[in-house]
């Protein structure tokens, strides 16, 4: 890949990663419930995610799932149900007191590689990753050396910041009232995730 490849493919990666999606609104929930240093689970779950999709996408099996309408039209309606059961369920603890729980690192960090693993934006990204960014001539996982460090990279450095951004909220002098609101609609933006996941057509290749 060369340098200038590498600086669009990198802009084009922090718009991907920043752009808030599913996975924004779960690691600024993490950050208001259990604070930032036991959030961080989360943020792995979502890199190991980030690190199988870019493998699936170089060895062809995401464009082969694209390829295969039924097949994604099913997983598409069960990460659908999967965001909106997670709305739902939000929206009715949000008035409950926020508190740092001992909910093991193990669940933080299952619970945010499902729902990367659901979100639709990933496989449209990565696809669009692979098809603009690769190059024909070059051997596919000597170019997989530049993409998946900086793709890493990125990724890491926006999520814990929207983790970060849930820690600082849930820390605010009006936490009390202020987290009810902000929790309440990262409940709603599930919903709508899961809404748009289920009315939204086939991510082109």
């Amino acid at each position: 890949m060369s340098v200038d490849a590498w600086i669009v493919f990198s802009l084009f990666w922090v718009v991907f990663v920043t752009t808030p999606g599913p996975n924004a609104v779960n690691c600024i929930s993490n950050g208001l419930a259990f604070g930032f240093v036991r959030a961080l689970p989360g943020v792995l779950g979502i890199l190991t995610q980030a690190t199988l999709f870019m493998i699936l996408s170089a060895l062809g099996v995401t464009a082969l799932l694209v390829a295969a309408p039924q097949a994604f039209m099913a997983l598409k309606i069960a990460g659908a149900l999967v965001l909106i059961g997670l709305g739902i369920r939000g929206w009715l603890v949000a008035g409950k007191t926020v508190e740092l729980t001992e909910k093991p690192a193990s669940h933080i960090y299952l619970h945010a590689l499902a729902v990367a693993t659901i979100n639709p934006k990933s496989v449209a990204g990565y696809l669009a990753a692979f098809s603009q960014f690769v190059e024909p001539g070059v051997p596919i996982w000597t170019q997989m050396q530049v993409i998946v460090p900086t793709a890493l990279v990125i990724t890491a450095m926006s999520y814990c910041s929207y983790t970060a951004l849930g820690a600082l909220m849930g820390r605010s002098a009006l936490a009390a009232v202020f987290n009810v609101w902000v929790r309440r609609l990262l409940a709603v933006c599930f919903v709508i995730y899961g809404i748009l996941l289920g009315f939204s057509d086939l991510p082109a290749g």
